[in-house]
């Protein structure tokens, strides 16, 4: 199948982009004569697609480490290991699956192919890859394997494909970038549904001496046309690195961006009315899509935020690290500062060397799953009534769907929502969520609580909301609070307000 014609630019094409669907997008065009106004209009107007949106909600996700370095005791091969070494006798791809599911995990990126080359299919385009070891006398597939088990436990499945090979003989050529869509054709139609593709921007030299240009466009378009619902990361159009491997994300994040920072294709195909985008270089600045950028862009894109952070200090296991896997305290922190800064958490979790999930992995991923679940299970806000300048109650605030939203009317674009409870509660956590699929609009806000003294007392302020803001704070013994809306591009949508007491 020949991929759609691209035409790759670092702006919008206006000719292109009309000739495509003109309804909400996640991309829209600033024209020169458009004011400031008019862009902050199209700001709060750019959407997520429908498998941005998806792949948001799933706000926790996992990262599996697992190939030739699992079994040398690296972190980074070189492509010349011996593949008789990978021999994971007892792997068992449902003890993975089970074990992420059980701690409320929803999709899964394997690392099908890292650095080094060795491939953990059979794949037709090299002799380096499970085939060649001794495991399961070479017959064996760990990507199938895993693939299956994620069907069978409802989990979604992705893959990571290394662009850089420290192993292929074409690495450095053009012939090199046929054999990678290759490789990435095969992973894409060997194994059922697949829910994302990692790509990372890893770049070195070939054996000739010469760096790798990737045809990243054909690839995404391969990929758009094998699976149209995968989302593309992080070096893609769909997903982004938040920029560090800490776990900790911005307090201001941004899922709109400006277009500036991308290099762009058309497809306007039969699959797609949307514009491909490959970002330019690492986008770790502290902050990202203010409106001084945005005012000055060509264009506006919906890329959001993935947050990588493994539980080990290293990527892939090690039997030393045993001691050193984060706690649950600390996990439960992660989660604060990743999928409650507007962003997905990916934890990397590596198998060892047996095949399987290390039991002080398993252990502390469960108790870090009790503790989500004891903190979340009771909104202390469902039984409050509402108040605000638009009316009484707003039962959307609390209905638990992010789809119903309250907002303002007319013209306005800040406001206040009360909310008194039948009696006094004891609180350290606040979560909000904008209905992203209007667009995320909120800018600043403020929350505060009525003290014994009828007086308000401010307990935060913050910018961005996006998909989900959680903020722990000391605990607070309040029946009444309030918060305030005080900057917003266009009318705000929030969809949820809770608040929670959360415990050691």
């Amino acid at each position: 199948m020949k991929p759609h014609s691209l035409i790759a630019v670092h702006y919008f094409l206006i000719i292109v982009l009309t000739s495509c669907s003109n309804h909400k997008s996640n991309y829209v065009t600033i024209q020169n004569s458009d004011s400031k106004k008019d862009i902050i209009r199209k700001a709060a107007n750019v959407v997520p697609t429908l498998r941005q949106l998806r792949w948001q909600q799933l706000e926790l996700t996992i990262f599996f480490h697992f190939g030739i370095n699992t079994f040398t005791d690296n972190e980074w091969g070189s492509g010349k290991e011996d593949p008789v070494v990978f021999n994971p006798e007892n792997l068992d791809a449902d003890q993975w699956i089970e074990t992420i599911r059980n701690a409320g995990f929803k999709q899964i990126v394997l690392t099908a192919k890292h650095h080094d080359g060795f491939c953990l299919w059979p794949t037709k385009t090299t002799s380096y890859s499970v085939a060649a070891s001794p495991w399961k006398n070479g017959s064996g597939d760990v990507v199938k394997e895993v693939a299956e088990a994620c069907k069978r436990h409802n989990i979604g499945f992705g893959f990571y494909l290394s662009p850089w090979d420290r192993n292929a003989t074409s690495y450095g050529s053009e012939s090199y970038n046929d054999f990678f869509l290759a490789q990435l054709t095969e992973l894409l139609t060997w194994y059922g549904q697949v829910d994302e593709v990692w790509l990372d921007g890893a770049c070195g030299e070939g054996p000739d001496g010469k760096k790798q240009v990737y045809d990243y466009f054909n690839w995404y378009q391969r990929i758009r046309e094998l699976q149209p619902e995968a989302v593309i990361a992080v070096t893609g159009p769909d997903v982004r690195w938040v920029g560090t491997e800490t776990g900790k994300g911005r307090a201001t994040e941004w899922s709109v961006l400006p277009s500036d920072y991308f290099e762009m294709a058309s497809s306007c195909g039969e699959n797609t009315e949307e514009m491909l985008f490959r970002p330019l270089r690492d986008l770790k600045e502290h902050l990202l899509g203010s409106r001084a950028q945005i005012e000055n862009a060509n264009g506006l894109v919906w890329y959001p935020a993935e947050t990588d952070v493994s539980i080990r200090p290293g990527w892939f296991y090690h039997s030393s690290e045993d001691t050193l896997v984060k706690s649950p305290r600390e996990l439960m922190q992660i989660y604060l500062t990743s999928a409650g800064m507007n962003s997905v958490l990916l934890l990397n979790v590596p198998p060892d060397k047996n095949g399987l999930i290390h039991r002080q992995d398993s252990v502390n991923l469960m108790i870090f799953k009790q503790m989500r679940d004891k903190t979340f299970s009771d909104n202390l806000l469902a039984g409050a009534e509402f108040y605000s300048p638009e009316g009484k109650n707003e039962p959307a605030l609390t209905d638990n769907n992010l789809f119903t939203h309250f907002t303002t009317k007319g013209k306005v674009t800040t406001t206040t929502i009360e909310m008194t409870l039948p009696g006094e509660i004891i609180f350290n956590l606040l979560a909000l969520q904008e209905n992203i699929s209007v667009g995320q609009r909120v800018e600043l806000f403020r929350f505060e609580y009525l003290n014994q003294n009828n007086q308000w007392i401010e307990i935060l302020s913050g910018t961005t909301i996006g998909y989900k803001r959680l903020i722990k704070f000391s605990d607070i013994t309040a029946q009444k609070t309030r918060l305030s809306i005080t900057g917003s591009r266009m009318n705000p949508a929030i969809a949820e307000i809770g608040l929670y007491l959360m415990t050691e």
